[in-house]
């Protein structure tokens, strides 16, 4: 009994062994290999996420610097610590008036 798609172009084509490793060989890379394909999505999805991290960062470093430019004045740091940390010279009284619904977060 003879097989009736051995003359056939594509049954010469699916029978060959180096299309076999060929079409291993790229399943492999494409799905199973520590450096497949979706591997390097991931990968590629951390690096932008870190990217964007350090352009946070150092965005921030600068608004720091900024600021200690500025608290190298007396009277900037006595504002600073007014303001955020809410000191008063001794013969001050301080009042903080808070609104119900008042959008401002403490730190």
């Amino acid at each position: 009994m003879t097989n009736p798609y051995k003359d056939k172009s594509w049954f010469k084509f699916l029978s060959n062994k180096y299309v076999w490793v060929l079409l291993f060989f790229c399943v492999w890379m494409i799905f199973l290999d520590n450096y497949s394909y979706f591997g390097h999505r991931i990968l590629d999805q951390q690096i932008e996420d870190l990217e964007d991290n350090a352009t946070y960062y150092k965005e921030e470093i600068k608004k720091d610097q900024q600021n200690i430019k500025q608290l190298k004045n007396s009277e900037q740091i006595e504002k600073y610590a007014r303001e955020k940390y809410y000191m008063k010279k001794d013969s001050e009284d301080i009042y903080i008036i808070e609104f119900e619904g008042d959008t401002i977060e403490k730190k």
